[in-house]
């Protein structure tokens, strides 16, 4: 019999002062299988060992930390991705052998679902490609808790990643989204390092028409979470508060499209 590959969700809580119960985030049903998986492929291993100590509190793991395989993915997944042809798959393949012995395996982000903007989806492939069963777990997307808080179009949406730093090459990005955006009535999803999103904020109220709606939503799952959410004519009343919380360095998610 072959194990089967899971993908653990992890909570929003990644690098940030305060964190929220595992169990607010997280159902019993993923803490449980999580406490059962002893071999593990992560993007960060210290963050992967840290939620598996809050698992600990509520499920016995299935062996002791320093006992447990964890492997990351390598440092390109994190930065360029690890969707496309190009990925070494034999690699990737490679990390799922436990599983042929009969082993369970856990896949895990830093934060949310692994391989939703996220590295992970070589991974998913290669267990596919070997015949072994993926199950995703229930946990928090935070894509998708900030796309349904936005009141934007939640049935066409594309996310982005990360927009040019250079702010000539960011301006022309946002521009070039915005056209494609009103033009289909696609919501338009995107991230940023903390440190810089109030730079990024301030240039999509620069830059956006004043009739497209932008939203952001700010320390998803955690204590004080706002979701703001303004058509760009009104944005600007709003751009202190947002930029107080943004001061905070907390993780962030922005959207925008047509206003209707």
């Amino acid at each position: 019999m072959k194990g089967k590959l899971y993908l653990v969700p992890a909570p929003l809580d990644f690098g940030c002062d305060a964190q929220t119960a595992i169990t607010s985030v997280l159902p019993n049903g993923t803490l449980e299988a999580a406490s059962r998986i002893r071999y593990w492929i992560c993007e960060n291993a210290k963050s992967t060992r840290a939620v598996l100590k809050r698992v600990a509190e509520h499920y016995p793991l299935a062996c002791p930390l320093i006992e447990m395989t964890i492997t990351e993915l390598p440092r390109e997944a994190h930065k360029k991705g690890d969707h496309t042809t190009t990925s070494d798959q034999t690699a990737s393949q490679a990390m799922l052998d436990k599983a042929l012995q009969g082993f369970d395996i856990g896949l895990m982000s830093e934060a949310g679902m692994p391989a939703i903007a996220d590295p992970g989806s070589s991974i998913v492939r290669a267990a596919h490609a070997r015949g072994i069963e993926v199950v995703p777990l229930v946990g928090p997307i935070s894509l998708m808790l900030a796309l349904a808080a936005s009141g934007l179009n939640g049935q066409n949406f594309a996310f982005n990643g990360y927009l040019p730093q250079d702010p000539a090459a960011r301006k022309a990005r946002i521009h070039q989204l915005e056209k494609h955006a009103l033009h289909s009535a696609q919501t338009q999803i995107f991230i940023e390092t903390p440190y810089r999103n109030i730079a990024l904020l301030n240039d999509l109220i620069a830059t956006l028409q004043p009739t497209s709606r932008l939203a952001c939503s700010i320390g998803l799952t955690l204590d004080g979470t706002q979701t703001l959410s303004f058509l760009i004519q009104d944005w600007h009343a709003k751009k202190a508060l947002a930029n107080a919380l943004l001061a905070n360095k907390l993780p962030a998610i922005f959207s925008f499209g047509a206003s209707c």
